[in-house]
């Protein structure tokens, strides 16, 4: 056996890479509580040289496609039909995420360009990309390693019924992640600032693009049926339920009294 096969197949490296997805969610939710990554409504300087924002998210998100491709032909289960159809959402979420909206952002931001109302656009901290581009080949790692080789498929019906479930609140999520950030970058291009976004989900909270990710990803949780499905959801919740909080305080700062106060941050009627 190649020296490259054995380390992909070394459980030891697996189970310590799914350990770290779990050790480093408590310790993101409680930072992130208190300082704000600056991109975005938070941008601010003192973080290094800044990227193109459709650049960063293109480059960060990368991972996720080719790293979890060039993973799982390794997987002794990388020819079974199950754990492709199993591996499938996760790829159509981040061809998404990876190709389809930096260039929407992209056209967002030169359609900015080209309006008379539009300001310079903040750029994406580079050491920021590169800590999500970390995160995101550990994620893939565990995620496609999992789904490729750890997974048992022995589970006839059930692994079905289960599929099928996950999968539906999975594109339950993803439907509402995509739909609010077109909306929000719809309303980039109109070149007329910050507005209060109305509509949909954002009539319930102030950040559903979030909460359609953390759908997505509960939904992940419940078709692979894992620990690390488990571990992707947790850590994505520690992740963006602290930034919607900053996010909807900062909407309440800038609108005052014009924002609706019904609103919670990113989980309706609860957070």
């Amino acid at each position: 056996m190649s020296d490259q096969k054995m380390f992909l197949q070394d459980d030891s490296l697996f189970n310590y890479a799914l350990l770290t997805l779990f050790l480093i969610a408590p310790p993101t939710f409680i930072s992130l509580a208190f300082l704000q990554a600056p991109y975005g409504k938070h941008h601010r300087p003192g973080w290094g040289p800044n990227l193109s924002p459709p650049l960063a998210w293109f480059l960060m998100e990368s991972p996720t496609l080719w790293f979890t491709l060039y993973l799982f032909p390794f997987g002794n289960n990388s020819s079974n039909p199950k754990s492709i159809i199993l591996i499938t959402p996760f790829l159509i979420h981040y061809f998404n995420r990876t190709i389809i909206y930096p260039l929407r952002l992209l056209t967002t931001m030169k359609t900015k360009k080209n309006s008379s109302l539009s300001k310079t656009p903040s750029g994406f901290p580079f050491s920021i990309a590169l800590m999500a581009f970390i995160f995101n080949l550990l994620n893939s790692y565990v995620q496609a390693r999992w789904v490729s080789h750890y997974k048992s498929f022995d589970d006839g019906l059930c692994f079905w019924v289960v599929f099928f479930g996950g999968v539906l609140v999975f594109f339950v999520g993803m439907r509402i992640n995509v739909l609010s950030d077109k909306e929000l970058l719809r309303l980039k291009s109109e070149g007329r600032g910050y507005v209060v976004p109305k509509g949909g989900f954002f009539e319930v909270v102030s950040c559903p693009n979030y909460f359609g990710e953390i759908v997505e990803w509960f939904g992940w949780a419940l078709m692979t049926w894992s620990w690390a499905g488990l571990g992707f959801f947790v850590y994505t919740f520690a992740n963006l339920g602290p930034r919607a909080r900053a996010n909807h305080e900062w909407y309440l700062e800038k609108f005052g009294e014009d924002y609706p106060k019904k609103r919670k941050a990113v989980i309706p009627y609860l957070y």
